[in-house]
């Protein structure tokens, strides 16, 4: 089911609750989706319903227009557009048969960007752990090379024209219940269920050459 205009509804995950054990908790991730994200729905479709111009547009076009939003509005729109993307961007990019390594095409283009993957894992984790406060941390197509980058609060990579083939929420909600404080530990524990297999579909789709089926 897609559903990328207005009204918004709170997809159903690819993946069972407690599908991402160990790794994610099932209390966590049902007050993620279920109550965090089903807000940020909430609020876009509310501001929206008033804003009858915006209601056929996508998601993705209302959050790359944001200078035709409201001017008492923009800021409103903007937060929860980009709550609603970023988390149905982080749930749709994990998955709990993880290969937890990339693709081949994925994989060479990390090689070539960052020498090995392992250094890419370890320039992400520090990159998820320097954002202060809440926000994510992005691995983006950046003018055809691969980028990581962090955003706050609820920005997004579109608003940067850049595409997005994986993000971590590093907001507290999303690991607190069973890591506390420790944000290193959740770092490690997602990279344990990243869906490699949607991001190469991302990445050949962009660079327009035929994945792997």
């Amino acid at each position: 089911m897609q559903n990328d205009c207005y009204p918004f509804v709170n997809l159903s995950l690819p993946y069972d609750y407690d599908a991402l054990k160990p790794f994610i908790d099932e209390k966590t991730m049902y007050l993620h989706h279920n109550k965090h994200l089903q807000t940020y729905i909430n609020n876009l479709n509310s501001v929206l319903q008033n804003n009858c111009f915006l209601q056929n547009m996508s998601l993705n076009q209302i959050l790359r227009s944001s200078s035709i939003l409201p001017n008492s509005q923009r800021t409103e729109i903007m937060n929860n557009a980009g709550g609603v993307f970023n988390h149905r961007f982080f749930f749709n990019m994990m998955t709990p048969s993880s290969g937890k390594m990339p693709f081949e095409n994925l994989e060479k283009a990390i090689s070539n960007c960052f020498k090995n993957f392992e250094q890419f894992e370890e320039k992400f984790r520090a990159a998820a752990m320097s954002v202060f406060g809440s926000g994510y941390a992005w691995l983006v197509i950046d003018k055809g090379r691969l980028r990581i980058i962090t955003t706050a609060n609820q920005n997004t990579p579109l608003q940067l024209g850049v595409c997005p083939l994986l993000c971590i929420d590093v907001w507290e909600h999303a690991y607190y219940l069973k890591h506390y404080n420790v944000r290193v530990d959740y770092i490690n524990d997602w990279f344990n269920v990243i869906d490699w297999n949607k991001a190469e579909k991302i990445f050949c789709k962009y660079k327009n050459i035929k994945a792997r089926a």
